[in-house]
């Protein structure tokens, strides 16, 4: 027989069920934290090599990290799957590769404030809504309040510069958005990835590595490098995108895509933590704006199969 108290304690499985709720988000958190940790640390690279240099470290490392997991079958992939996964790689780096640019002029959680315009311009697309062209009036007045903040605050010429690398870094998430979803339908997820990003990283070597070479061929032969390589590559696109298939298992793409609003926030918070930017009260108020905007579309945004991992 059980006793009054063993009677009334919740069974193993209704204590799950209740904690599940809250560890829904949380993963999802984690996964951001872990995306833009790395970024921070990829700031910190910026010492011995370009932006541009240090995201394509980023996306060989995730490549070929993904690659030796996952070790896809050379059988399972056609020539037709194998060009659609190259193009979705090469827009992911070079994505990257724009994204890097701009948190080296701006700060973190601007970049991906800014860079959100490219998934809420697809998500309200053809769209007659009213609610979607809030939405849209809502993001572009964020980014309006976070761009003059950055050229009229004393950034100045390094504002604009990082604006329009963020806005470039935009358009190739929106890109993204479309290509992901061609890989996505084809099968293999997070195989298609590894693969994509490898691809990718092969066809932007040149650009990506061939100015650092000329300029600093010596940072190359540090092994601190490319081991920092790796860590970005696994820290921002490895263990975010992983963490999202898991999240996307458990709840609907809605509730996913609002999600998505946490992460200008998160951003902005590890960029305060780990790199000392504190936005200002009109670059809150525009990064504030853009979170809105996200959430008003969060039911037209794709998923993270079409979404895969953001720029940051």
């Amino acid at each position: 027989m059980f006793s009054q108290g063993e009677q009334n304690r919740p069974s193993p499985a209704l204590r799950l069920g209740n904690v599940m709720p809250l560890m829904i988000p949380a993963m999802f958190v984690v996964g951001a934290i872990s995306q833009y940790v790395g970024a921070s640390l990829g700031v910190g690279l910026f010492e011995e090599l370009s932006p541009v240099a240090v995201a394509w470290l980023r996306g060989a490392g995730a490549g070929l990290i993904l690659l030796l997991l996952l070790r896809p079958r050379r059988r399972d992939w056609s020539r037709a799957r194998l060009r659609a996964a190259a193009l979705f790689g090469t827009v992911t780096v070079a994505m990257n590769m724009a994204f890097y640019e701009a948190i080296d002029h701006i700060d973190l959680g601007t970049a991906v404030a800014i860079e959100f315009l490219g998934p809420i311009a697809v998500a309200v697309a053809g769209s007659r809504r009213a609610v979607d062209l809030i939405a849209a009036a809502a993001a572009l007045a964020g980014v309006v309040c976070v761009a003059g903040v950055n050229v009229d605050g004393g950034g100045g010429s390094t504002g604009v510069i990082g604006i329009a690398c963020a806005l470039l870094a935009a358009a190739l998430w929106a890109g993204y958005i479309v290509l992901g979803k061609r890989v996505a339908d084809a099968g293999g997820g997070i195989e298609g990835l590894g693969v994509g990003l490898a691809a990718g990283a092969l066809v932007l070597a040149i650009p990506g590595l061939g100015p650092d070479l000329a300029t600093r061929p010596e940072a190359f032969l540090s092994w601190e490098v490319w081991v920092l390589g790796l860590g970005l590559g696994l820290l921002s696109s490895v263990i975010p995108y992983a963490l999202d298939q898991v999240v996307l298992t458990r709840v609907g793409r809605e509730r996913f895509a609002l999600l998505l609003a946490l992460l200008p926030v998160t951003a902005t918070g590890v960029g305060a933590v780990m790199l000392g930017q504190r936005p200002g009260w009109l670059e809150g108020v525009g990064i504030a704006l853009v979170v809105f905007a996200i959430a008003l579309t969060s039911r037209r945004t794709p998923a993270p199969d079409e979404r895969g991992v953001p720029g940051g």
